[in-house]
């Protein structure tokens, strides 16, 4: 079966769901561009991880992950956050989009999460605000889920934390594809119009998982 939708016409879509209004620098509330959300979710269908699966997206802000995932055929898929107006915007964005029958957003902290799924995506803190606030993210996520996306800021050091402490949490990580993402102005110490940042995008699998 084929996409419902191919990677650019998924991008448009997610375009209609708006940035957060408001964003919070300590809870690094950076909205990802339609793009660059699309080409994660993109690539987590690609490696079959989205199509038929349950799919919990931790610290989804105003769900353009979440939504992607339901865009693409997941058969449920749950956002999580702590901000009650990114949840509002996600809630009236899946409605827009047609897939509010596959997707619930929950008010929680990622630590309180006890949800099972079958792919967790994300896109946690980069720590720039808060030194480890990844790491809550990475160890609810691999708990939660065999299969994980998630995104990090790229340096050499945090590559070797992250391939360390994956390890140490019995994942295998795969560093899929580092991206140059497009951070828009939104917080009020921004500078210029777009701030782009590079990352690497990661697939911890559990052992003996594809």
């Amino acid at each position: 079966m084929g996409p419902l939708l191919g990677r650019r016409r998924l991008a448009i879509a997610l375009g209609r769901v708006p940035a957060h209004p408001s964003p919070s620098a300590r809870l690094e509330q950076y909205t990802l561009t339609s793009d660059d959300a699309a080409e994660l979710v993109w690539t987590a269908y690609i490696m079959g991880d989205v199509e038929g699966k349950v799919v919990l997206d931790l610290g989804c802000g105003t769900g353009r992950l979440a939504l992607g995932c339901a865009l693409l055929g997941a058969s449920y898929v749950v956002g999580l956050d702590v901000d009650p107006l990114a949840l509002r915007i996600a809630r009236e964005s899946s409605i827009a989009l047609r897939v509010e029958d596959r997707v619930d957003f929950l008010l929680a902290d990622v630590s309180s999460c006890r949800i099972r799924a079958d792919v967790a995506i994300q896109n946690p803190p980069f720590g720039v605000q808060r030194r480890g606030a990844d790491r809550p993210f990475i160890e609810r996520a691999v708990s939660a889920a065999p299969i994980v996306y998630s995104l990090h800021k790229y340096s050499p050091g945090s590559r070797r934390f992250i391939q360390d402490f994956v390890q140490r949490l019995g994942r295998r990580p795969a560093l899929l594809k580092t991206m140059s993402i497009r951070l828009p102005r939104s917080l009020e110490f921004h500078r210029e119009r777009f701030h782009v940042v590079r990352v690497d995008l990661y697939r911890f699998a559990a052992e003996g998982g594809m």
